[in-house]
């Protein structure tokens, strides 16, 4: 049974996707296999060197560093959405994987959850 949680909502300006990670280590701290898509806007969690001085909240890049730590087995980011804003590998937190076909990594795990 694998479980894969869908953040499509930008990192800051709503808690849902904040929640959605929470989720994630939780089910990975009980040992269940949980891995992370980012789509859509939630493709922004994943630019590496963010500011976040200016909107005065600490930068999430730190808690997606943690995801290993808590077992979170993987992270995938949907290319086209990657595209979208302007994201590329060279500019993204390290160990993200491309995904082309998210519809299909949807269809790979058992449960589907997604933010918001």
């Amino acid at each position: 049974m694998s479980t894969l949680i869908v953040i499509d909502q930008p990192p800051y300006g709503t808690w849902a996707g904040r929640e959605a990670l929470d989720m994630a280590f939780s089910l990975a701290a009980f040992d269940q296999s949980v891995s992370l898509l980012f789509m859509g806007a939630g493709v922004n969690w994943l630019r590496a060197a963010q500011q976040t001085n200016g909107i005065e909240q600490k930068s999430v890049e730190k808690n997606l560093s943690a995801a290993p730590i808590f077992g979170v087995e993987a992270m995938y980011a949907d290319t086209l959405a990657c595209a979208q804003y302007g994201l590329t590998p060279e500019g993204m937190v390290a160990g993200v994987t491309m995904s082309p076909n998210s519809a299909e990594l949807m269809h790979q795990h058992t449960h589907t959850a997604f933010a918001g």
